[in-house]
């Protein structure tokens, strides 16, 4: 969503229950995750892969020019699903336990992010690579958009200790691009989800509300 709408590509969108895949879904999405992609009712899927067709596909690149740097922006997008997995379990904690171990793993992993930050761009952002949007910012600005959100009831100050990290992070929630790639209902069904995962920070969102279809 934040590449389409980076691009100003005009596009259609079909939320599905994922607790609950449709067969039509399955049978488009072989390892049966969001987000798909219908291009001349070919299905593309997995984000990066979706990314990259974009990139090739629409004006304006989202990549740098540049083959190294290029290169090297891919393999941070490649490094996603480890970040994602230590750094979501901070806000899916169970308890203080839990979050404090989960903080300890998630640390490691934005401490490479922040020697990234510090070291790749060679200016002062506010993105990944400079002034423009990029496809590194895509791939991490949701995550960064679900810690924003629970932080306000966890309050953890992890992002504090990664002064870049954190400035990387407040530019990408104040881009517009990102802020309106999710659904209307997402903080509901997000609560929800945490409810679900029972986390710690569930209940200062109040009672679980009643998902929606």
């Amino acid at each position: 969503m934040i590449v389409l709408r980076a691009k100003d590509v005009r596009f259609d969108v079909t939320y599905i229950n994922l607790r609950e895949k449709p067969d039509w879904f399955l049978e488009i999405s072989p390892h049966g995750k969001v987000p798909v992609l219908s291009v001349d009712g070919r299905p593309l899927f997995e984000s990066n892969a979706i990314a990259e067709f974009l990139d090739e596909m629409v004006p304006p690149r989202l990549h740098p020019e540049d083959p190294v740097k290029r290169a090297r922006n891919r393999a941070w997008t490649d490094f996603v699903p480890d970040f994602s997995a230590d750094f979501g379990g901070v806000y899916y904690a169970a308890d203080e336990v839990a979050l404090a171990k989960r903080m300890e793993t998630a640390r490691r992993r934005l401490a490479k992010l922040e020697e990234a930050l510090a070291k790749e761009r060679e200016n002062d952002g506010p993105y990944f690579n400079g002034p423009e949007l990029c496809l590194v910012d895509a791939a991490y600005a949701p995550f960064f958009m679900r810690y924003a959100f629970v932080e306000t009831r966890l309050g953890c100050g992890l992002l504090k200790e990664f002064p870049l990290v954190q400035a990387w992070s407040d530019a990408l929630l104040a881009n517009e691009r990102v802020v309106g790639s999710v659904a209307d209902s997402f903080e509901r069904e997000f609560v929800v989800n945490l409810h679900r995962r029972g986390a710690k920070a569930a209940p200062q969102f109040g009672s679980m509300p009643d998902a929606a279809d």
